[in-house]
């Protein structure tokens, strides 16, 4: 009994390609360079964050709470800038406003507010800023709306910076050069692929410049009876 032996699996000469391939890996490098890089020079950012909450009035219902902590809490930064936030905090209108972000629990009528700085300190002063203008601005339309913003928990001095550090950057950065390394080596023999197939479906010329026609398919004759 003889047996045939496994047929070996021939790649096309485009995947056999040694130069094709060593753009994934150049990619993957040039992609960790860039973001570890963009670690290394970018300024670290620290985040604090201060806590305030509404509380309804003596003949206020308690779930209209929940509704004005939704409502402040989108007007956090409009409230900041209009009152004395800026002057607590000691930035522009226009730091305010990119600094600080305010977010809101659909089930508690709490308001978080977040402020990034490159410094500490001055991360928790815009968000204690921010906090205190809505507690001020709250005071001055309890009488109307029926609820007031009371602060919660004031923000504390952050340990560490929140934006990432430059070994993560740069693992970020060869993931994604990677990731367009890979695409590119997909897209380019389709290109190749398409270009070789005009070549050869374009008709010859002739010497005076004139296509040469194919030749026409035989007809077979009928047989006679």
């Amino acid at each position: 009994m003889t047996t045939t032996p496994p047929r070996a699996v021939r790649l096309p000469a485009r995947l056999r390609s040694p130069g094709r391939w060593a753009v994934l890996p150049a990619a993957v490098v040039a992609g960790a360079a860039l973001g570890g890089g963009y670690g290394v020079l970018k300024t670290p950012e620290y985040a604090a964050t201060s806590y305030v909450i509404v509380v309804p009035g003596e003949k206020s219902d308690p779930a209209a709470a929940l509704g004005f902590a939704q409502a402040y809490g989108k007007v956090a930064t409009d409230i900041a800038v209009t009152g004395d936030a800026q002057v607590w905090a000691g930035v522009t209108a226009a730091t305010l406003r990119d600094s600080v972000r305010a977010e809101t629990s659909p089930d508690a009528p709490m308001i978080a507010v977040t402020a990034r700085a490159t410094k500490p300190s001055r991360a928790v002063s815009i968000a204690d800023g921010v906090a205190r203008s809505l507690v001020v601005n709250s005071s001055h339309v309890a009488a109307s709306t029926g609820v007031k913003v009371v602060q919660f928990s004031r923000a504390t001095k952050p340990a560490a910076p929140v934006s990432p550090s430059a070994p993560l950057s740069a693992l970020v950065g060869a993931c994604a050069g990677g990731l367009l390394g890979g695409l590119a080596l997909l897209v380019r023999p389709k290109r190749a692929a398409g270009r070789a197939e005009g070549r050869h479906s374009r008709p010859a010329a002739a010497p005076g410049g004139a296509a040469v026609p194919a030749p026409a398919a035989h007809q077979p004759e009928p047989e006679a009876v």
